[in-house]
């Protein structure tokens, strides 16, 4: 089978693409240096959780129309290349593309006129034109004549992929207007409007609509932790905010996070005209765990032996991705407090206890993902049964429905009208 699409990195973002390129009837290749994860595409399962992906994968796989390889240089043989390769940053605040440039550097001596190069990484502003100008530096070749460059940026948020890459503008930054038109003509396929633009463009509204989320993300957070300065409870206030005010919209705390929100924010700050504002909302963000041990120990006094549950390991809500996560951190930071931790989350990969062994004597109970699993009177139930009226429940999602970030279970039934009594 000789492919037409090659994707380069089979990662949440590249998986379920090769799968939905191939899912149209599209012949494609996907590369990846994991081999578990290569056998698993195989195999026909998904490595990981995306909603409508494993359907879409059964199909593929009955109609032969993905196979996989371990060697970056086969992407060659397809006339599209897509990256999806991770853009880490560095802790000094720049872009590590090395995965990329080492992609490239497999492919240099086998690209041809003809190839379309997409990159579909998170990437710098100025990423584009240097993949563009490393080709031309090394092969001779005309950008936008002999090969075709682009960057068509991956927007679609974790357990959306299958609806969103149908509806979700795809912005496509081509380095000269056939670089575009030939990207657009390959992503038409899914159904989504093209918006063509130039390519430092397309870089600069992938990133800022990262950094977006994560500074609005970061005001309820700050909030969060000037109630508890002045004796204030943030859900009240977020309510005062946004009741009938037609420029409210306020968003509700929370340990905000995960690989993108988390690192994106560096590729504008690297090269900033207002250095440390972007800075300044990571460090935000970055300081909710740490606003929650010293609630804890505010409340319950030193933590040294304490049986302190944290409830979700993900980075966010109804995933099973772990990567960035803040609850990670939270661990670490009660660790250090001699905490005994217990820890559970039901969708992650990372085996933990069950709920009820989690919560069982605990003299705090933290949520730290806002998993369906946590919501509501049943789990509460539970924890009001198995960890006592003494214990402190810590729930910045507010999953539970109190509008409490820190109560006591003896509290909780008073604060939901008794929906939860006490055992």
């Amino acid at each position: 089978m000789r492919p037409e699409v090659a994707v380069i990195g089979l990662g949440r973002i590249g998986l379920p693409l090769a799968v939905s390129f191939a899912d149209r009837g599209l012949r494609v290749l996907g590369i990846d240096k994991d081999a578990a994860r290569l056998q698993a595409v195989r195999d026909a399962q998904m490595p990981f959780q995306e909603p409508g992906a494993q359907d879409a994968l059964d199909r593929v796989h009955a109609a032969g129309t993905l196979a996989v390889s371990d060697r970056v240089a086969d992407a060659a043989a397809a006339d599209h290349i897509v990256i999806t390769l991770g853009t880490p940053s560095f802790s000094h605040v720049e872009i590590d593309i090395s995965d990329i440039r080492s992609a490239l550097d497999d492919l240099l001596g086998h690209l041809r006129p003809g190839h379309t190069i997409v990159l579909r990484s998170t990437i710098a502003p100025g990423t584009t034109d240097f993949v563009a100008g490393y080709l031309e530096k090394h092969r001779g070749f005309h950008i936008g004549e002999d090969v075709f460059v682009a960057h068509a940026p991956e927007r679609i948020a974790a357990g959306h992929f299958m609806e969103e890459i149908r509806t979700l503008p795809c912005i496509v930054g081509g380095v000269g207007p056939e670089s575009g038109e030939r990207v657009g003509s390959l992503f038409e396929v899914f159904g989504a409007p093209i918006v063509q633009t130039t390519a430092v463009q397309a870089e600069l509204a992938k990133i800022w609509t990262n950094i977006l989320r994560y500074a609005n993300f970061a005001l309820p957070n700050l909030l969060m932790m000037d109630c508890e300065q002045y004796g204030a409870n943030v859900f009240d206030v977020i309510e005062l905010i946004n009741r009938d005010y037609p420029r409210g919209g306020i968003a509700s705390p929370g340990l905000t996070a995960g690989t993108c929100l988390r690192k994106d924010f560096a590729f504008s700050e690297e090269r900033s005209n207002a250095p440390g504002m972007l800075l300044a909302v990571s460090r935000v963000n970055e300081s909710v765990p740490l606003f929650l041990v010293e609630g804890m120990k505010r409340r319950l006094g030193s933590l040294n032996g304490r049986k302190i549950a944290v409830l979700g390991l993900a980075f966010k809500g109804n995933t099973d991705d772990e990567r960035d996560s803040l609850a990670h951190k939270l661990v670490r930071l009660l660790e250090r407090e001699l905490a005994d931790v217990a820890v559970h989350d039901p969708r992650v990969a990372t085996p933990t206890p069950p709920f009820a062994e989690t919560v069982s004597g605990a003299d705090a109970i933290v949520v730290a993902a806002n998993h369906d699993e946590f919501l509501g009177g049943e789990p509460l139930h539970e924890i009001v049964a198995l960890a006592g009226g003494d214990a402190l429940v810590v729930d910045p999602w507010n999953c539970f429905g109190a509008a409490q970030i820190f109560a006591y279970v003896a509290e909780l039934s008073a604060v939901t009208n008794g929906r939860v009594p006490l055992p």
